[in-house]
């Protein structure tokens, strides 16, 4: 009972940060659910918890969705994460981590001292989608990425929430199919997943309260900083 308890409190605590920031909540639960499930089981649930937890992100701001720009960058992270899905226990997962944090800091820094910005386009979003399509399928998590990219857009705060949920969703759905066909996991770990999905909603509209009249410079550096931070922790602790 404890491990259960331990994971939901994790959920709704990952969905409160992903909420006000548009991504981190995987990289706070992958350890957490691969040490109480183990690593076969590990990236299936949180897949399905993260598909639940970004559904209500979406619907927090349902109607400030740029659909546009979901649209471009679905295009490329739909078949890449599907291929990524594929191949997720041929490359070391370890590596792969540890190479998004180096990027994440190095993209951030760059960004910061305007040295780098990446451009707000329709070239940003397909590149960004296709590469946060494949570390999704292949380490469990891009959405880093993919945040990087729709700050690139500079979108009010709940807009930028609720669309980069909308990819994330489309991405999640995906791979919870594919999962189920690939890998062996059992019902109860499905329920597992469901719970914590549950607890991932909760945070998910708590944290909307919270970002709701951020003002959208302040919001853009709080981003930036947390992007710094996960880039650091995946750098330093890999999968």
């Amino acid at each position: 009972m404890g491990i259960y308890v331990l994971l939901i409190l994790a959920a709704f605590a990952a969905a409160l940060l992903s909420g006000a920031a548009g991504f981190g909540g995987s990289l706070l639960l992958l350890p957490v659910v691969t040490a109480c499930l183990g690593a076969e089981a590990a990236v299936p649930v949180l897949t399905l918890a993260q598909l639940m937890g970004n559904l209500a992100r979406m619907a927090s701001g349902w109607r400030e969705i740029q659909w546009k720009s979901v649209g471009w960058f679905c295009l490329t992270a739909l078949p890449l994460a599907a291929l990524g899905a594929f191949g997720f226990t041929v490359l070391p997962k370890d590596l792969v981590t540890r190479c998004i944090g180096g990027a994440l800091i190095l993209l951030a820094l760059l960004q910061r001292f305007k040295i780098f910005r990446l451009k707000g386009n329709r070239r940003t979003l397909l590149a960004g989608g296709a590469v946060t399509g494949a570390l999704s399928g292949l380490a469990g998590s891009g959405g880093p990425i993919g945040a990087a990219v729709f700050l690139s857009l500079n979108l009010a705060p709940v807009a930028y929430i609720a669309s980069e949920a909308a990819t994330a969703t489309a991405m999640h759905l995906l791979k919870t199919v594919l999962y189920a066909k690939l890998t062996h996991v059992t019902p109860q770990a499905f329920g597992t997943g469901v719970l914590m999905g549950l607890a991932m909603v909760a945070g998910t509209f708590l944290a909307k309260r919270l970002i709701r009249n951020m003002e959208r410079g302040r919001f853009q550096k709080f981003a930036m900083v947390l992007l710094c931070l996960a880039g650091g922790y995946l750098l330093l602790f890999g999968a």
